[in-house]
């Protein structure tokens, strides 16, 4: 199985409690091919529980916390995780979410999404 970028009508799973369970990528917000780890895009709830903070059908924005694409690290490791997973943030970037689920790459410390650690229980 080939692994690519987070692109367009990419489904992903949410892993905060912000009320949405599966949202889809609209767009990535950086490079032409797609949203990598840590990288920001703008996504429709497609599912949602009922009662949480956002809607089946909103609009909102993301920051890419699992890729199932390998990522290189700088001592020559790699990092790749089984789904693809979001955390939903407003337009200034904070989580709407107050907790976070699953591990989370050390890399988002460098994207300035120290919010999104701080809240998560393992960072990997």
């Amino acid at each position: 199985q080939c692994r690519t970028f987070i692109q367009m009508r990419t489904y992903l799973k949410v892993v905060d409690n912000s009320g949405a369970k599966r949202v889809m990528c609209i767009q990535a917000l950086k490079g032409k091919k797609g949203a990598r780890l840590g990288d920001s895009i703008v996504a429709s709830v497609k599912e949602s529980q009922p009662g949480g903070k956002v809607m089946k059908g909103d609009v909102v924005y993301g920051v890419v916390v699992r890729a199932a694409m390998p990522r290189g690290r700088c001592e020559g490791s790699e990092v790749k995780f089984d789904d693809n997973a979001v955390v939903l943030v407003n337009k200034q970037g904070e989580p709407i979410g107050t907790r976070v689920f699953g591990p989370v790459p050390h890399e988002l410390r460098k994207k300035k999404h120290v919010k999104i650690l701080s809240l998560a229980e393992h960072i990997a």
